[in-house]
C-alpha cells in the first residue's frame, strides 16, 4: 500500500481539532495561517522561510491540550470557555483580576472558590509560567516528532513571549524571539479580536500592543495589508480553507508517504492523550489492543497499519470536551453526558476533512456503537458495523477497563473480559472479543 497525501491538507483538517480545545470559533488556525503568512510575505521572508510559517501558523497550538486539565483543577472552570476568553485579555492588571474573578470556580462553592483564587493570587506568576511552559514545550517536542524543522518547533516554543520581554515562558526579549512565533502571536490575536469584535477591533488591538507584545516591524507590515480590502474578504470567506491550501508557500508541494502518516498520526495522538491524566498512553494503547486483534483475526499488514493509525486518531474529538466533563469523578448527567457523546462525532468532523481519511473517519464517529443499536452517536446496529469498526470498539473498552479512570480503578485483565463476554453479541462483536483474548494468552498476560 503507497499512500501519498499532500501534507499541507492533513495538517489543515487536524489544526480544526487545536481550534476545539482553545475554545476557538472554527477555522481558527487556519485563518492565522493567512494572517501570519501574508505578513511574513509583505515582511520579506524567503518563499523557505515562508513555508516553515505557514506550518506554524497552522501548528502553533499543537501542545494546548497539555495545560486544560491543570486548568480545570486550579481555576475551578470549564478550559475550553476560560481559553477563549483569555486570549481577549491585554496582560493588564486590571483586565486580568477581572478575568480571573469572573472565571474562577463559577459553579463551585464560594468557600472553595475563595481558596483558589488566594492560591492563584499568591502563585500566580509561577502558575502562569508553568503553564505556558508545558503547553508550549509539549507542542514543540510533538512538532519534532511530526518531522518539522527546529525553525518550527522554536516558533511553537516561542508563541507567548512577548517583544518587550514580558511574555511567557522564558521572558525572552525583541530578536532573540524566534521570528515565526512573533508573526504567530500577532497573527492570533487580530484573528481573535477580528472575529469577536470586527477588523476595526483588531487593528486597533495591534496597534495598542506594538512595542510591548509585537514586534514594531511585522505591526507595519500587518498596517500595509490591512489596507486592502479583499485580505479581509478572503480572511472571512466560506472558502478560507481552500484558499490557504492553495496558497501553500514554496516550490513544490509537500506530499506524505506511508511512514510520515504513521508519524502523524502518533504525534496527534499524543496531543488527545495529553488532554487528561486519565487519558494519558490510552490512544497507543488501544492502538496495541487492535493491531493484536487484527493479527489474531488474519488482517493483511497495509489493513493492519491502516486501522491502527484508526485506533491513534479514534478519540481525537475529545480535544472539543471540556476536562470538568473528562475528569470528572462521578457519574455524567444531562448536559455532561450530551457533550461527552458529542466527542464521536467531533473525531468523524475533524478526520473527514482528509479525504484518503473516510474510512479512519468512519470508525472515528462509530467506536462507541453497539452491536444492538444502543450505543451513539447515530444508534447503529450490527449491520452497519463494519469489522475494523467492531475491533476498535473493542479494543477501545478494554482499555477503558484496564486502566485508572476519575470514577474507579483499574481492573485486571481477566475481570475486563468478563465484563466484555457478559454483553458479547449485544454490546461487542464475540469474534474479537476471542481474538483479543488469544492474543493476550499468547503474549503471557493473565487471562484467567
Amino acid at each position: 500500500m503507497t499512500t501519498r497525501i499532500r501534507l499541507a491538507e492533513i495538517i489543515e483538517a487536524l489544526s480544526c481539532a487545536l481550534d476545539m480545545t482553545e475554545g476557538q470559533p472554527p477555522g481558527h488556525c487556519i485563518r492565522c495561517c493567512w494572517i501570519g503568512t501574508a505578513i511574513g510575505r509583505e515582511h520579506g521572508l524567503s518563499d523557505n522561510a515562508l513555508q516553515d510559517l505557514y506550518y506554524t501558523l497552522l501548528l502553533k497550538d499543537l501542545g494546548c491540550s497539555s495545560n486544560a486539565a491543570r486548568i480545570c483543577e486550579l481555576y475551578l472552570a470549564d478550559d475550553l470557555t476560560f481559553k477563549q476568553d483569555f486570549k481577549l485579555v491585554d496582560g493588564s492588571l486590571p483586565q486580568i483580576l477581572r478575568f480571573v474573578l469572573s472565571h474562577t470556580g463559577m459553579q463551585a462553592g464560594l468557600a472553595e472558590r475563595f481558596r483558589s483564587l488566594m492560591h492563584i493570587v499568591r502563585n500566580g506568576g509561577a502558575i502562569a509560567t508553568d503553564l505556558i511552559q508545558t503547553r508550549c514545550r509539549r507542542g514543540a517536542e510533538i512538532a519534532r516528532q511530526m518531522r518539522f524543522s527546529e525553525a518550527v518547533a522554536h516558533g511553537i516554543l516561542d508563541l507567548d513571549e512577548h517583544w518587550d520581554g514580558g511574555g511567557q515562558p522564558s521572558g525572552l526579549k525583541g530578536a532573540a524571539i524566534s521570528p515565526f512565533a512573533r508573526i504567530a502571536l500577532l497573527s492570533q490575536v487580530i484573528d481573535v479580536f477580528q472575529v469577536s469584535a470586527g477588523r476595526e477591533a483588531a487593528i486597533a488591538e495591534v496597534r495598542k500592543r506594538a512595542g510591548t507584545w509585537f514586534d514594531p516591524e511585522m505591526v507595519e507590515a500587518f498596517n500595509r495589508i490591512a489596507a486592502d480590502e479583499a485580505f479581509w474578504t478572503k480572511l472571512n470567506s466560506d472558502d478560507i480553507g481552500r484558499l490557504v491550501l492553495q496558497g501553500e508557500p514554496g516550490q513544490q508541494v509537500i506530499y506524505a508517504d506511508e511512514d510520515y502518516l504513521d508519524d502523524i498520526a502518533a504525534g496527534f495522538a499524543r496531543v488527545v492523550d495529553a488532554k487528561s491524566p486519565y487519558t494519558s498512553g490510552h490512544s497507543d494503547r488501544v492502538a496495541l489492543f487492535t493491531d493484536m486483534i487484527a493479527e489474531e483475526m488474519g488482517m493483511a499488514p497495509a489493513d493492519r497499519r491502516r486501522l491502527k493509525r484508526a485506533a491513534l486518531l479514534h478519540d481525537i474529538g475529545k480535544l472539543g470536551v471540556s476536562n470538568a466533563v473528562l475528569d470528572k469523578p462521578g457519574k455524567l448527567e444531562g448536559e455532561e453526558w450530551q457533550a461527552m457523546k458529542r466527542h464521536a462525532e467531533y473525531s468523524e468532523l475533524i478526520l473527514s476533512r482528509i479525504g484518503a481519511f473516510a474510512e479512519l473517519a468512519r470508525i472515528g464517529g462509530a467506536h462507541h456503537e453497539r452491536l444492538d443499536g444502543k450505543g451513539y452517536p447515530r444508534g447503529l446496529t450490527a449491520p452497519d458495523l463494519a469489522l475494523d469498526v467492531r475491533i476498535v470498539s473493542t479494543a477501545d473498552v478494554f482499555d477503558a477497563l484496564t486502566a485508572d479512570r476519575p470514577y474507579r480503578a483499574a481492573m485486571p485483565v481477566a475481570k475486563s473480559l468478563a465484563i466484555l463476554w457478559e454483553s458479547a453479541g449485544a454490546s461487542h462483536d464475540p469474534a474479537c472479543i476471542a481474538a483479543l483474548e488469544r492474543s493476550l494468552a499468547k503474549a503471557e498476560l493473565a487471562v484467567a
